[in-house]
């Protein structure tokens, strides 16, 4: 139907599944959702209108809405062993946003990782609300190791006095210490809040420590290695459910996306399946083995390796400023990644020394261990002769051969919708 009322939309839609379908897409905040999470995103429920909360609306005709939604909820208090679950956010960071207006006053002090070392701009960053409304203070990582050093943020902590302290980040590809910084926090009489949107996926599978059930309050994008739909949710301790439902209804949005809702249900089902759990399991095994074959290959990695389902490669021995050059250079290989900071990084945001990308949608297809064997040798390749035009010519026509053993969304069709 879409390709008769808007060919445009459709042509770029249907060119948008080939390079899904054609490359190895490798930036770790990305995923590909299942067949039925498509189908309840691009659903009815679009239609519907539902401010308020399940049995608590403010217009009519909400009896199958408000069912989906309290699905949702109680799927992911299960999956994640959370007291309360707010799924109304409409992403992860109005989700923070909300946090911090549930919990503090304007000018009050956030303690959060800095931007660069790995953190989100939510966390503090000086372009983003949270440094405008808030007073902000940042830690990093350690110089030599690229590691979290966790006596050095309690004494941060302890000399600071912040009212919330944040963990949690969006490039650091280690394990993080919840329960360490719960307690920095109970020390400084301030509120344990950790972001696990990029790891929400890994936590549920039980492939990474979970900050439940001691952290005051937790966010979580619902896409990325939970491979849900584009959205958030927070969970939190009962005594601030009142609070952060406030914050969000009415505090910061109007109407649920009850379509997209409906996807976090199915999604929060799929992850409650043993099958997601060897998932969880085999994303970090890729990584893990994607990680030492690089390093074999020459290529330097921040903190020399990973935990989790992120990589960060660091440049600077080779230049300084080379992550978007080598981004594009490993595109053009069809391998998609992205140019990111590196910790302690002499360059700027704008032309930072390194290369982000992780494992979910590789495992997604169906990858182990073998093909990110062969990956890693692309990536390095690619990485140790940016300009070898034949080169990413040959690896391009290696990746396109190696994606139709590892098909996805075969029989996807835009003509009569989703089937």
């Amino acid at each position: 139907m879409i390709e008769k009322t808007d060919p445009n939309v459709c042509r770029n839609m249907q060119a948008e599944l080939k390079r899904q379908q054609t490359v190895l897409n490798m930036i770790p905040s990305e995923n590909y959702v299942s067949k039925a999470v498509l189908q309840a995103t691009g659903s009815v429920l679009m239609n519907k209108y539902s401010e308020g909360y399940a049995n608590k609306r403010y217009y009519q005709g909400n009896q199958f809405v408000d069912e989906i939604e309290l699905l949702a909820i109680e799927r992911a208090k299960q999956l994640f062993g959370a007291e309360h679950v707010n799924v109304q956010p409409y992403s992860g960071s109005p989700a923070n946003m909300a946090i911090y207006h549930a919990l503090l006053k304007p000018g009050d002090k956030i303690l959060g990782l800095r931007l660069d070392m790995g953190g989100h701009l939510t966390h503090g960053h000086a372009v983003n609300f949270s440094s405008r409304y808030f007073s902000v203070v940042q830690y990093g990582v350690d110089k030599e190791s690229g590691l979290l050093d966790m006596e050095a943020i309690r004494q941060l902590a302890l000399a600071e006095k912040p009212k919330i302290i944040i963990s949690g980040a969006t490039a650091y590809p280690r394990r993080i210490d919840f329960t360490r910084f719960h307690e920095i926090a109970r020390e400084v009489g301030a509120y344990s809040m950790a972001d696990i949107s990029h790891i929400a996926g890994l936590i549920a599978g039980g492939a990474h420590p979970s900050p439940f059930p001691f952290t005051d309050v937790v966010m979580t994008t619902t896409h990325k290695t939970l491979r849900g739909p584009r959205g958030a949710m927070i969970m939190c301790k009962e005594q601030f459910a009142k609070d952060i439902d406030k914050a969000v209804f009415p505090g910061l949005q109007g109407g649920p996306h009850e379509n997209v809702i409906a996807g976090k249900a199915v999604a929060f089902g799929e992850a409650l399946t043993d099958d997601f759990r060897g998932y969880a399991a085999q994303i970090v095994k890729n990584a893990q083995c994607l990680a030492r074959v690089l390093m074999e290959k020459g290529i330097k990695l921040v903190s020399d390796g990973t935990d989790t389902h992120l990589i960060l490669i660091d440049l600077t021995p080779r230049g300084i400023g080379l992550g978007k050059p080598a981004a594009v250079a490993l595109e053009e290989a069809g391998i998609c990644t992205n140019c990111n900071t590196v910790p302690f990084d002499p360059s700027t945001p704008f032309k930072p020394s390194g290369v982000r990308l992780g494992t979910p949608i590789l495992t997604t297809r169906g990858m182990k261990e073998r093909e990110m064997e062969l990956v890693g040798e692309w990536i390095a390749d690619v990485i140790n002769d940016m300009q070898k035009a034949d080169l990413k010519a040959r690896i391009r026509k290696d990746v396109q051969e190696l994606c139709t053993h590892f098909p996805v969304y075969e029989d996807l069709s835009f003509s009569e919708g989703i089937s």
